[in-house]
């Protein structure tokens, strides 16, 4: 479809972490790399200054939502998602899938598409490979998601088997539609495929086999998170990896604690995204370089002196205490919530960066293993 966007830059020699960048025509994003969920052209409590301050390199929106409401066509009337929001560089979007598949009783599944009914209005919608890209096309993202079917756990093979054939045609249609429909905003968009199967790894195998004669612009592994063991969630994604281009991006949706994404980079992972910062920052829980942080306790209120976390030099952190933190978590105060989620998202791209640091300097492999024991215990 495009020049490939992404360049492989280096290799562990210990682990398959590996350094890359993707190219894209609202800049390049180096990877590994984690996504802030942007979900409806926001990252809730948020402005795209305070993403930016994060170095958040690039940002997720979600087609399903953005679809519904303010609709594509809006979107495309300001000039594209970029332009929508004030947010100036690289952007990528989630076709949805997840998201029609999760309503359940208010969608039919049919070899041409989704039906689903929405639940703001009761309104009724149909989603097919060509909608959804059209869709995408107006959203105007550098990155852009296929339509696929997301495979439940657990499944046997039978039910798997029979979703990933609908994934893999509604895939081959979604790119004919692409080819024959160029980006209307005026720069390239890059088209990544999902791969799926369940954790079946003779299917895993198949889907990645039929992805690679489509040739997509760059793989997602999707179906993981959704339940299943994580030793097992890793077990998958490192079959994926071993089978995969090596000369595209690789991508695992909707992924993960920090302790999830440095098993995943260790295992080859290009790219990752998660609700849990945002969300969690909601619920008082924060991550920190001492592991994880409730500070909704009452023994919280009395840190005058303490940021969420002393090694940390994000805003929240520089600027306000525990005491506080909590004091507005009691009180339901959304500036509570900005802070926190301020930290968490810190967290998380400073994380990455230090990956990248690791990975050239070729100490990442001792030194994620120090950091996943450390950042899965409890801070206080």
């Amino acid at each position: 479809m495009n020049a490939n966007p992404f360049e492989l830059l280096k290799k562990s020699e210990k682990s398959k972490a590996r350094l890359g960048v993707i190219h894209t025509a609202h800049g390049d994003v180096t990877t590994p790399v984690f996504m802030p969920v942007g979900t409806a052209a926001t990252v809730k409590g948020l402005t795209s200054r305070d993403i930016r301050e994060l170095d958040a390199e690039i940002i997720l929106a979600n087609t399903y939502h953005l679809y519904l409401r303010p609709g594509t066509k809006l979107i495309a009337e300001a000039g594209g998602v970029q332009k929508f929001m004030s947010w100036n560089l690289p952007m990528l979007t989630d076709s949805g899938g997840f998201q029609v598949w999760s309503l359940k009783q208010f969608r039919k599944i049919t070899e041409e598409g989704v039906q689903f009914k929405s639940l703001l209005d009761g309104s009724r919608h149909l989603f097919t490979p060509a909608s959804v890209m059209n869709a995408q096309r107006e959203i105007g993202a550098d990155i852009i998601m296929a339509f696929d079917e997301c495979t439940p756990y657990p499944s046997t093979v039978e039910e798997a088997e029979k979703s990933l054939a609908l994934t893999l045609k509604w895939t081959h249609e979604a790119k004919e539609w692409l080819e024959a429909n160029p980006p209307i905003h005026g720069y390239p968009q890059y088209f990544f495929g999902i791969v799926q199967g369940g954790m079946h790894k003779e299917l895993r195998q198949k889907s990645i086999e039929a992805l690679k004669k489509i040739a997509p612009d760059g793989y997602a592994m999707g179906g993981l998170s959704v339940g299943e063991p994580v030793e097992t969630m890793y077990d998958i994604a490192d079959f994926c990896t071993n089978l995969l281009p090596e000369d595209r991006a690789r991508y695992v949706m909707g992924v993960g604690t920090p302790w999830n994404l440095l098993e995943l980079v260790k295992r080859g992972v290009d790219m990752c995204d998660c609700i849990l910062p945002a969300k969690n920052a909601q619920d008082g829980l924060v991550y920190t370089h001492q592991g994880v942080l409730r500070y909704k306790g009452a023994k919280f209120a009395h840190q005058h002196d303490l940021p969420l976390d002393p090694n940390c030099d994000c805003y929240c952190c520089r600027n306000y205490s525990r005491a506080y933190l909590r004091h507005l978590f009691k009180e339901k105060e959304p500036l509570g919530w900005t802070l926190a989620a301020i930290h968490n998202l810190h967290f998380y791209t400073h994380l990455m960066k230090n990956v990248k640091s690791h990975i050239a300097a070729e100490t990442f492999e001792e030194w994620a293993e120090e950091q996943v024991s450390v950042l899965q215990g409890n801070a206080g």
